[in-house]
């Protein structure tokens, strides 16, 4: 392979994945889930919303209760996360440039002379609401938030492969997060040379966001991923820097392999690597058996 992009080094097996858009006009736009001390951006809702789903389709993370619901009360936990499969998964967020929507409001009020919300400073942080995800779905495995200008998926998987050397984890959770054409988002996109980009004309609080829960091949995915070692791609559609098309691909991907079979080779842009995509029939079964439970 001739790129020094970072690529998955080992193969994963993708265990399940969820994606939710926003106000975009699609015909499957969800309705945003309220988040106490969240407000104003669909930043954080989408972001809880993907890795509600994405857990909920892979219940057997090791608790007692489905992790893909929200945590029991104080009570019938006492006040600590239960052990089990949260606290062997990891957690990695990618935005380009994070909750715009967040960070635009509060430098109009100081432009404007107005009090400062210490709740608008709070949600601009990314790791705020991977913070109210560690609560909910008791996930107590180390946690990030990232920004590329390379593709986010590749940037993603890179990290998944490198966190899962590590013996106490099993899983790794990767999301990544877009919202629309904000005064921020397009001021950027402009410094970037970027004339097109995601969610451009859709307004500021439109969004998208996906999520894959990841693991090494054998742990029951039915869709193990490997680098293409052949070659780069030279085919895929030209990606925005920081771009998670990628991410929406390969959910696409996953589920029609889950369903059908197969394989799959996703290219996500020109000129970087692709990934070779294989249903494993047995962990297919297993998926199966676990739905109709």
């Amino acid at each position: 392979m001739t790129t020094d992009k970072p690529v998955p080094r080992s193969p994963l097996g993708i265990l399940a994945s969820a994606t939710a858009t926003y106000g975009t006009g699609r015909p499957d736009d969800i309705a945003l889930p309220r988040l106490p001390g969240f407000v104003e951006s669909v930043f954080s809702p989408l972001a809880y919303e993907v890795v509600r789903q994405c857990l909920a389709e892979r219940p057997d993370g090791g608790t007692s209760r489905s992790w893909g619901s929200p945590r029991a009360s104080e009570a019938e936990s006492g006040g600590e996360a239960e052990s089990g499969g949260g606290s062997r998964t990891a957690v990695a967020l990618a935005a380009l440039m994070g909750d715009t929507t967040t960070a635009d409001l509060a430098s109009r009020r100081m432009v404007a002379g107005r009090v400062h919300n210490p709740l608008l400073f709070m949600q601009a942080t990314p790791n705020s609401v991977l913070g109210h995800m560690s609560r909910e779905f008791r996930i107590t495995g180390q946690m990030f938030s990232l920004s590329t200008l390379d593709d986010a998926l590749t940037e993603l998987l890179a990290m998944a492969d490198l966190l899962l050397e590590d013996p106490e984890l099993d899983r790794v959770l990767v999301l990544g997060v877009e919202l629309g054409g904000g005064e921020r988002a397009a001021a950027v996109y402009r410094e970037l040379a970027v004339d097109s980009y995601p969610l451009a004309g859709l307004p500021a609080n439109a969004g998208r966001a996906a999520a894959l829960l990841l693991a090494r091949p054998g742990a029951g995915a039915p869709v193990t991923l490997r680098a293409d070692q052949t070659h780069d791609s030279d085919t895929g559609t030209a990606a925005c820097p920081g771009s998670i098309q990628g991410l929406f691909d390969l959910a696409s991907a996953h589920r029609r392999l889950s369903r059908d079979g197969g394989s799959h080779r996703l290219a996500t842009q020109p000129q970087a690597p692709a990934f070779i995509l294989t249903a494993d029939s047995e962990a297919r079964k297993e998926t199966e058996t676990h739905a109709h439970q």
